[in-house]
């Protein structure tokens, strides 16, 4: 793991692969750290010939934390965006855009493939679309546009999304009970749970950085920024949208509204996926990735 400074914060990132090849980089979802694109992920994508970089982004994992930010109250942060005004949070997914093209500059990227999942989808799909010279290929997975007609996360998923959970410091085992409870209930039913991978990977997070206020900016950075579908609608790189058919949290018309969004963009439903990415379904979307970053060569 490396560190960069860019847009006033540190980054944390790793790389993958020859720097002479073209890069992939993958951008992480919410709450959650560049350890979930895991390394065999990260290295199979590699063997197909690309540089691959995956990075923490602000207020996760080993990049800067805003601690000194109280998270937005929820239900304040509702009412106020119900009343049509702009309420005032720590950050935006503009921020958060810019971190990811300051990264790009550091590390003298011109271009580069971008594939970002849930929060990270909808940050690639940002900087596809505001910074158009520096994608070579967009690939959105489990993600939305912002939509607010598309339907929400199931009942049940939220409140267990949103339910505070025990303070790992003083009670790991619930916490980790806790994080269990609610990445198999995400996960759908298409492909085996893999309880003990998935414990293993919470404790490497809580390891490398424990910030539940990160999770609260993070949110609040997505429902400041609305509806994002005029921007898709400019992107000009080749894309594609993957999605879970049994996703509860980002429920696949998502998916759908997402790939309707953007001219020309592949849509790609996974069935039996859910908001997860298991190690079963690696193959068929570094494939899926593969064949979209060949569309740039003749785009």
């Amino acid at each position: 793991m490396a560190i960069v400074r860019t847009n006033a914060i540190d980054l944390a990132y790793d790389s993958f692969g020859s720097e002479a090849d073209e890069t992939i980089l993958l951008i992480a979802g919410l709450g959650t750290q560049m350890i979930r694109w895991t390394v065999p992920f990260c290295e199979e994508l590699a063997a197909r010939g690309y540089r691959v970089i995956r990075f923490d982004n602000r207020d996760a994992g080993c990049s800067t934390h805003f601690r000194d930010l109280a998270p937005p109250d929820f239900g304040a942060l509702a009412a106020t965006l119900m009343a049509g005004r702009r309420p005032d949070v720590p950050y935006t997914l503009g921020d958060m855009t810019a971190d990811v093209v300051g990264l790009l500059d550091v590390l003298a990227i011109d271009r580069a493939h971008v594939v970002g999942r849930s929060l990270g989808g909808m940050i690639a799909q940002i900087v596809a679309s505001e910074y158009p010279g520096r994608v070579l290929s967009l690939t959105s997975i489990m993600s939305s546009t912002g939509n607010p007609n598309l339907p929400q996360a199931a009942p049940d998923v939220m409140a267990l999304m949103m339910r505070p959970a025990p303070d790992p410091a003083s009670d790991e085992t619930g916490f980790v009970a806790h994080s269990l409870a609610f990445a198999r209930r995400i996960a759908g039913g298409g492909h085996l749970f893999d309880e003990e991978a998935c414990r293993v990977l919470i404790l490497e997070e809580i390891r490398r950085a424990y910030d539940p206020g990160g999770f609260g900016r993070q949110i609040a950075a997505i429902a400041v920024t609305g509806d994002r579908r005029s921007r898709l609608a400019t992107i000009t790189a080749p894309t594609l949208v993957i999605h879970g058919s049994e996703d509860p949290l980002i429920p696949p018309a998502c998916g759908e509204d997402t790939a309707a969004s953007i001219p020309n963009a592949d849509f790609m439903l996974i069935d039996g996926m859910g908001h997860d990415l298991p190690p079963a379904l690696y193959g068929t979307v570094i494939d899926a990735i593969d064949r979209t970053a060949g569309l740039a060569s003749t785009h």
